[in-house]
């Protein structure tokens, strides 16, 4: 297994848990996440209870009320979401939990070990020059995969006009309701201002104590791609966020372009693709830890079962992939046309990934 993130350690427990003998290499010396928030759907909120680690998620995450949208501050739609499941968190409190619910399942993780290579017959190589043989391969190393590239899998990637900066940071909830005394603070708030200049807050409580924004701009436009941002335009276009905007201008970001990566194919005999580095994605729907997280799920249940490895997960990319597909096109499409700042957008292809249910072992059965 190469790659410590989200798709890597859900795979890893998942196989380690089904009798698999497992070795997870991070090429970083420590293990840790970059980002600040996530949201999570049904798809992977069914695998993260499939691995029981659902208590650990639950004790430091939220369900907000509703999902809102503002175009120039006025609301465009308040989406309760019935019948969706969806939390809202921070990225390290994702992966802490599925780090100790790899370890707790007899995961060997090896840190400061970089895969740079794999073969198709099982062969992993490593940066140090020693080799090792595996019955099944998992690259989630991420967009600029090692594994992946080693294997010559043509690829295309699809770059949007767009880009975010993430930042956590308190909630200051009293602060906020000072300033917009009838607004319900405890929703995801989606601000968005097209005109005279495209600017745009996502606003996310995490838990009680903190909150993920993440701020949107082109990447053309300087000012507002700006790390550390620049403070007196974000609080000009949305002054009621002032109090949690100060913080973020004291926090360390980085803008990240908006990027779609599609593979020819996920597998390569004995090696299975999950992740960034088979599906990265436009981050409109909140479904690229989501994608990767039922691949891995999936991808394991697969492989435990199979006769034939190669076989196996090439019918497995056969049932799953379009799951996956379905979120890069609307996601790509969010990004290209900013549809998202209409609202209402919670429906259709959008929710086809984030209600699927990747656990269910009748899902893919046509009845008449």
């Amino acid at each position: 297994m190469s790659g410590g993130g989200f798709a890597g350690l859900t795979a890893a427990t998942a196989l380690a848990q089904r009798g698999w003998s497992v070795r997870l290499h991070e090429r970083s010396p420590e293990l840790r996440t970059e980002g600040a928030g996530i949201v999570l759907w049904n798809n992977s909120l069914q695998v993260i209870d499939a691995i029981k680690a659902g208590p650990d998620l639950m004790s430091r995450s939220m369900t907000p009320p509703a999902y809102e949208t503002r175009m120039n501050n006025v609301i465009q739609s308040q989406e309760t979401l019935d019948g969706i499941r969806w939390r809202t968190l921070t990225r390290p409190h994702l992966f802490q939990t599925l780090l100790v619910a790899a370890r707790e399942a007899g995961v060997e993780v090896v840190a400061g070990s970089e895969v740079v290579g794999a073969s198709p017959d099982g062969t992993i190589r490593f940066a140090n020059g020693d080799s090792a043989e595996a019955d099944l391969i998992i690259g989630a190393d991420g967009v600029g995969s090692a594994v992946r590239d080693s294997l010559d899998i043509p690829l295309k990637r699809e770059r949007s006009r767009d880009g975010i900066t993430r930042f956590l940071v308190p909630r200051r909830k009293a602060e906020l309701q000072a300033l917009e005394p009838d607004t319900e603070w405890d929703n995801v708030i989606d601000f968005w201002n097209l005109d005279p200049r495209v600017l745009r807050v996502l606003y996310t409580p995490a838990n009680d104590e903190e909150l993920y924004i993440a701020l949107m701009s082109p990447a053309a436009d300087a000012d507002g791609s700006r790390v550390p941002i620049d403070l007196d335009l974000w609080t000009s276009v949305f002054p009621q966020l002032a109090p949690v905007l100060e913080d973020a201008a004291k926090t360390p970001g980085r803008y990240y372009g908006y990027q779609t990566t599609r593979l020819d194919h996920w597998t390569e005999g004995k090696v299975a693709l999950i992740g960034d580095a088979a599906h990265a994605m436009c981050p409109a729907l909140a479904q690229g830890a989501g994608c990767a997280m039922q691949n891995a799920w999936t991808l394991a249940v697969a492989a435990t079962e199979a006769d034939d490895i190669p076989a196996a997960l090439i019918d497995w990319e056969r049932l799953e992939r379009p799951y996956t597909d379905i979120a890069q096109d609307r996601s790509q499409w969010y990004a290209d046309t900013r549809e998202m700042a209409k609202g209402n957008q919670f429906q259709g292809d959008s929710v086809v990934t984030a209600t699927y249910n990747p656990t269910d072992p009748h899902r893919h059965e046509v009845h008449a």
